[in-house]
């Protein structure tokens, strides 16, 4: 037994469970390709200003979370928390927003790293599947990605989620916003690390999930009413394009999100079914971000789904995924001549797209049938030294048990067929 273990607070994906996982990444990508999205994949460290400036020295991300080491070349890197820094940063330096079609729509998947406490939905790693539209400024592009995170959660039969929205504002309205708000924070009763929080990133404060912080908030300004005219009304578009597609959604004033680089629309997803992890996914508009790592100014919009925590949410909601078989065609040879006449067949049918294994070890029949049976294939096609005699192989219907003979040069055909 090996003395190796997964360190904490990561795990393993085995099979079949991970055939869920999979199952859950294709379908929130599913509606992204269907709309334009590229897929893009980038290095699963960074350099660590790169998160510094972008998600925020405030953050808990950056502060407390983020996986930073120095390489023997003396570079300083970060294991990366999330998504949108990164990929804005490969679409920057391939110059994607040069091309002269914007906003560059990409997708991505992955895995993610956060120095946290572990629990039950809290991982330090932890899997993503994001889209991010770089490179313009339209609340159509804000209603889309909504729209399309909800249909992804549709698809996989989720129903008990809520999509809560807010505005952040912007550059004109939120500094009006802020100082208000340090105003109120600075009469309460909160530690010193709070405290200074108040004068680095004040919104982080009502994003605060300790009760006796939560506790003395009642009363605190809100956002909604320091909104420019200008946020007033791309909040109002955005509100009124998603419910024109029958998306439901609640407004909620306190919600901020946990990084700086948020402006106007923000949005979370939560299960109700999860207890204190309960955000699945969630995103906004972050029409600053560009140029905090360097870049020219590009308004863009985004968002990230949890893998791991949808995958709970379809289990605190008992719904269980229709999977397609791994296998389904399991082959059994019986004898030397069986095993080279039946792998030639095994190929046969794995280039005509059919799921094929094989019963490798040189097993007898019962141990064989054993590892049929455990595939979950359908049909088990065997042949002994008297079957090749006649020119056939017998498939065998591992849910009826019954099996007939079938032609050596038909195996392909009849099994395609009964396939449908």
């Amino acid at each position: 037994m090996s003395t190796f273990k997964a360190p904490k607070g990561t795990y393993d994906l085995l099979p079949p469970d991970s055939a869920v996982y999979l199952a859950v990444r294709e379908a929130i990508a599913a509606p992204l390709r269907g709309s334009g999205y590229g897929y893009i994949e980038t290095p699963g460290f960074e350099n660590v200003e790169l998160f510094s400036r972008g998600v925020g020295e405030s953050t808990d991300i950056v502060s407390k979370e983020m996986y930073a080491f120095e390489t023997k070349g003396g570079d300083r890197l970060a294991l990366r928390p999330e998504g949108t820094a990164s990929v804005l940063r490969a679409a920057l330096e391939a110059n994607l927003h040069k091309a002269g079609n914007l906003p560059v729509k990409l997708w991505y998947s992955g895995s993610y790293y956060r120095y946290e406490r572990p629990q039950k939905g809290r991982y330090r790693h932890f899997s993503q599947v994001g889209a991010e539209a770089i490179g313009a400024e339209d609340p159509a592009l804000d209603a889309e990605l909504i729209i399309l995170a909800d249909q992804a959660y549709r698809s996989l039969g989720l129903r008990d989620f809520r999509i809560l929205l807010n505005s952040l504002g912007d550059r004109e309205c939120r500094p009006v916003y802020r100082a208000a708000l340090q105003d109120f924070l600075r009469g309460l009763d909160l530690d010193e690390d709070t405290r200074r929080r108040i004068e680095i990133n004040p919104l982080r404060v009502l994003d605060d999930k300790r009760a006796e912080v939560q506790g003395q908030l009642t009363g605190a300004p809100l956002l909604r009413d320091y909104l420019c005219d200008a946020c007033k009304a791309y909040h109002e578009q955005v509100r009124e394009l998603i419910t024109e597609a029958g998306v439901a959604y609640e407004d909620d004033p306190k919600l901020v999100r946990g990084l700086d680089y948020y402006t106007r629309t923000t949005f979370e997803f939560v299960h109700d079914g999860l207890g204190s992890q309960s955000a699945v996914g969630g995103g906004g508009r972050y029409d600053g971000l560009s140029e905090m790592i360097g870049g020219p100014a590009l308004p863009s919009v985004g968002w990230a789904l949890g893998v791991d925590r949808t995958v709970l949410a379809l289990e605190a909601e008992g719904v269980t995924l229709d999977l397609p078989g791994a296998t389904s065609v399991f082959a059994v040879p019986l004898g030397e001549e069986a095993r080279r006449v039946l792998f030639a067949k095994v190929t046969e049918l794995r280039r005509a797209g059919i799921a094929t294994d094989f019963a490798f070890g040189g097993r007898g029949l019962k141990g064989a049938m054993k590892a049929a049976n455990r595939s979950g294939a359908r049909w088990a096609l065997v042949a002994g030294e008297r079957d090749l005699a006649e020119g056939v192989a017998q498939l065998k219907d591992m849910d009826s048990g019954e099996q007939q003979p079938v032609p050596l040069d038909a195996v392909v055909d009849e099994v395609r067929r009964r396939l449908g």
